[in-house]
Order: C-alpha cells, then sequence, then structure tokens
C-alpha cells in the first residue's frame, strides 16, 4: 500500500517534497512511508534525501500542566478572596503543586503573604498562560522563542528531532517494483524467461550473522598455539592444544625439556617396534591389538645400516643380551600401521641423537596414538599420550624415581608408589600410582623405566649413556579433573554436550 503511493505518485509528480505531510495526507504511518522509501532507495527506484525538523514536545510533568493546568494556576484558585493560612492551603493541594505553585504564584506577584502566614490574592483575575502555551506545542503550534526557553528552564518541554525524506525518481524508477531474483533455476533456463528476470546483486563485502558464543569441550578448552616445526609437515602448521595438555606441557618447558615432532600418525613397524627391541612374535603386534593400513601397507624408507643392527641383536643378541634367537623379517617391520605408543617417536629422535656427536637431552612429546581395543568405560580405540625420556651418562633408577616425584608434584601429586613391571624395552620397568585424594584410593597414573641397552646400543649411542623415560595417558587425568568417569563421555560421538557447556576451563595443581 506505501510502496504503491509512493511509485504511484511519483508516476505523475516530480517529488515528495515532506514523507511527513504526505503520510498524512493518505493517512498512512510516517514510520512504514520511511521504511518503503529506505528500500526503494536502495534499489535506486528512487532518489531520497533526509529532512530534519526540531520541534517541541511536552513532558510527562508538561503533559499533566496541559491537562490540569499550571501549579500556580491551581494555587490562585484554592485561595479564597478572603485569604487563608499556609497550612491549610498546603493540606489542600498535593505537595509538589504546592511547592511549585508557591513560589511561582509569589514571582508572578499573584499572590502574597502576611506577617501571620496568611496567603491572599494580590489580584483577583489571572490568566493560565503556561497552560495555554502547553496546549499551543501540543497542538502543533509555534511558539515565541522566549516563552519556550521559559518552558524549557520549568522541564515541561523538550526538543525533538523530527527525521524525514523528501523524494524524487530514481536512476531505475519504474511504476511497479519486480522482485529481484536469488537463483538461476532449471525451470527458468527451461522456460527461456531467465532473460528478463532481474537477479538480485551480491555484496561480497557484507558480514555474515555473527555466530552465537559456543562452547569448548574440555579436551579442547584451550587456545590455538603454534607448531611450527623444522622440516616437518603440520596441517596449517598449527595443532589444537587441550588446556590440559597446555599445563603439562608447561611442566615439561619448566624442567628443561624440548619437544619431540609428532606430526606422523602412521609409523613403519620397524620404528613402533622393533627399533623397541619388541619381537616380532609379540602379542602387541598382531592385527587385533594394531591398525594396519592397507594403502600405502608398507614402507621403504629405513636406514640400511641401522636396520642390520636391529636384526642382528634380535636373532643373536650383543652388548651382553642373547637375543630373541629367532628369524628376524624384514616384511614384517615394512609393514606401516598407526603408532601404537609415541615411543615411536622417542626411538627416531635417539636414534638421530646417537648420529651426533653424544650432548644430554630432555625430549618429551604429547600426541595421539591408536589401539585397536574393545571400547569400554575406560578404553578407545585413540587417544592421547604423555611421554618425557631423559638420555646422559651415570642415569639410574633412583634419578628416574626422583625424576617422577618432581613431575607428579607439578601436577598436583604428591603420593607416589612403584611397582614392578615388564616392558619389552625398558629394564627395569615400573608402574606409577598416585593418590587421589577426591577418590581416598591409589589411581595408577602412568608407566617408566629404563631403555634396554639392546635398543639403545644399535642406534649408535655410546654404551655408558642411559635412557630414563615414562609415559601416560592424557584422558586419565582429564576424567579425574572434571569428575567424568566414563571416557565415552569425554571423548568421541557420544558427548554429551550439556558437559560441554557447563564444564568451566580447570587449572592443574601447579607448584
Amino acid at each position: 500500500m506505501a510502496e504503491e503511493a509512493v511509485l504511484g505518485f511519483l508516476e505523475k509528480n516530480e517529488e515528495i517534497p515532506d514523507s511527513g505531510q504526505f503520510a498524512d495526507e493518505r493517512g498512512l504511518s510516517h514510520d512504514e512511508i520511511v521504511n518503503v522509501i529506505k528500500s526503494l532507495n536502495g534499489f535506486r527506484l528512487v532518489d531520497a534525501e533526509d529532512i530534519k525538523k526540531e520541534k517541541w514536545v511536552l513532558t510527562n510533568e508538561g503533559a499533566t500542566y496541559a491537562a490540569t493546568g499550571s501549579p500556580e494556576f491551581q494555587l490562585f484558585l484554592a485561595i479564597p478572596e478572603e485569604g487563608i493560612s499556609r497550612e491549610e492551603l498546603q493540606r489542600k493541594l498535593d505537595a509538589s503543586v504546592f511547592k511549585i505553585g508557591f513560589q511561582q504564584g509569589i514571582k508572578n506577584k499573584w499572590i502574597e503573604m502576611g506577617k501571620s502566614q496568611a496567603v491572599s490574592r494580590k489580584v483577583q483575575k489571572v490568566d493560565d498562560k503556561v497552560k495555554d502555551l502547553l496546549l499551543q506545542i501540543q497542538g502543533g503550534k509555534a511558539i515565541n522563542r522566549e516563552d519556550a526557553d521559559a518552558l524549557k528552564r520549568r522541564k515541561l518541554i523538550a526538543p525533538l528531532t523530527w527525521k524525514g525524506y523528501s523524494v524524487k525518481k530514481g536512476p531505475k524508477y519504474a511504476s511497479k517494483r519486480k522482485k529481484a531474483v536469488t537463483d538461476l533455476t532449471r525451470d527458468n533456463l527451461l522456460r527461456g524467461d531467465w532473460k528478463d528476470l532481474e537477479f538480485k546483486e551480491y555484496n561480497f563485502l557484507a558480514k555474515g550473522l555473527p555466530p552465537e558464543g559456543g562452547h569448548l569441550h574440555p579436551l579442547l578448552k584451550a587456545r590455538m598455539i603454534s607448531c611450527e616445526r623444522k622440516n616437518s609437515f603440520y596441517s596449517g602448521n598449527h595443532c589444537l592444544c587441550i588446556q590440559v595438555r597446555r599445563q603439562v606441557q608447561m611442566i615439561f618447558l619448566q624442567m628443561g625439556f624440548e619437544e619431540m615432532p609428532t606430526n606422523n600418525y602412521v609409523e613403519s613397524s620397524f620404528w613402533n617396534f622393533d627399533a623397541l627391541f619388541q619381537p616380532q612374535q609379540h602379542p602387541a603386534r598382531d592385527s587385533h591389538d594394531t591398525f594396519f593400513l592397507q594403502e600405502p601397507s608398507t614402507t621403504k624408507l629405513l636406514p640400511e645400516d641401522y636396520v642390520e643392527r636391529v636384526k642382528q641383536i634380535h636373532e643373536s643378541g650383543g652388548y651382553d643380551s642373547r637375543g630373541y634367537g629367532y628369524v628376524w623379517k624384514r616384511e614384517e617391520a615394512n609393514k606401516n600401521l598407526l603408532r601404537t605408543h609415541t615411543t615411536a617417536v622417542s626411538s627416531r629422535m635417539l636414534y638421530l641423537l646417537a648420529q651426533q656427536p653424544f650432548a644430554p637431552k630432555r625430549y618429551y612429546s604429547i600426541d595421539r596414538v591408536f589401539r585397536n581395543e574393545a571400547v569400554d568405560r575406560t578404553h578407545l580405540a585413540e587417544f592421547h599420550q604423555i611421554e618425557g625420556l631423559i638420555c646422559d651418562r651415570g642415569l639410574s633408577l633412583g634419578d628416574l624415581q626422583g625424576v617422577l616425584h618432581d613431575f607428579f608434584a607439578r601436577l598436583g601429586m604428591s603420593k607416589l608408589r612403584f611397582k614392578p613391571a615388564y616392558n619389552p624395552y625398558t629394564e627395569p620397568s615400573m608402574e606409577i600410582f598416585g593418590y587421589h585424594e577426591g577418590f581416598k584410593k591409589w589411581v595408577e597414573v602412568g608407566n617408566s623405566g629404563m631403555f634396554r641397552p639392546e635398543m639403545l646400543c644399535p642406534m649408535g649411542l655410546p654404551e655408558d649413556v642411559q635412557v630414563i623415560a615414562w609415559g601416560l595417558s592424557l584422558e586419565r587425568p582429564t576424567m579425574i579433573l572434571y569428575g567424568i568417569d566414563n571416557i565415552r563421555d569425554l571423548f568421541g560421538h557420544k558427548v554429551n554436550l550439556d558437559l560441554i557447556k557447563s564444564n568451566p576451563i580447570c587449572r592443574l595443581g601447579l607448584q
């Protein structure tokens, strides 16, 4: 209706000089006319120019006095010809009306008060000029500046800027707007009517809708941190580092460790098993426990001299070891798999360290590993592993226990116990137990040990060099910190979104 009125008027006339007057003459809402003009102007059907008019409007107090009269006029009418005491007059009027009316009545010389506190009229007749002026403003009439200033000082009126438009035909004027089409359809092409369609222009600079505030998963309550590595590939050179992971990373850095590159999820069986002196018939190398790749199924990039030394140590031993006494097969070592532990990364780093003049090193890694395990409350087919190792001369089991006490104390676990265990590539080996104050019991938190000479010496490390190492999962401390007893509630497709929204960022007990 409003759009038809605007376009129809411009079809026979050059201009709409005042949108407010135009709306009043046709009984339309000015707001509706303004919205139509803005829309038509955006499509260049019309050209619109702003019109601003200043006018006075009544305040709430002013509107009250326009209806009931000014306070001074009400007070004057309340005074009888013989006069009245101040107290009695005050009881007859509202407190605010009496206070303002008395002051204005004295100022206007309408009333006077004698020595006996009696109030009497000083004149017999008055006109309520204030009410008359307010009614003029309410009716849209203009008043002189002096009167307007007086009413403004009394806060009975306030200025209001009225905004409207003057409108002329635009470069794309038409008596009726065509609806712009946003999509070209198959039917348009078949009918051939696409030639007559008017398509909506794309605004490639327009901002999209702001996204709603998101909620980070407990394993993702962190910031993006740079993980650029020399001579290694990272997708976008960034990785998401979880909050607990970031705290553990800071602990390692405070203890003087440097991070190992963990960008290779796919490893060869050689680096994942054979280099660690793990025999090829070990149950962990069975397909029931490991994910083997179908394509590419094998690797061809192995250091041949080192492969030969690993084969020798497996078959016939060396460095005071008898080996395993079996026929070592290269085809087994070449098989590609999803790494089952980040110790595969450690074996690569120690081999590279052995190719240089020896220098003590402290390495750590925190990244994802994969196991072909049955999924239950405490196990998933993938999880994150934290690993730390120290390579130096003269290390002992006592050094390992001391480092573990320091590391876990920084995690907030000061009570530790150690239990003898077996690992193919560490001897001695220890399981790590920490006392959980919340559960009031000892909880297994990791595994540790000293790498065997059968693993280190074939790499080329000096025989008097030892390596102490330990590892733990990232999910277990996270579950403890967030009070989660089922790992599937923390990681995977069954995660409850309420868990993500309700859990705050937590902080480990750093010391």
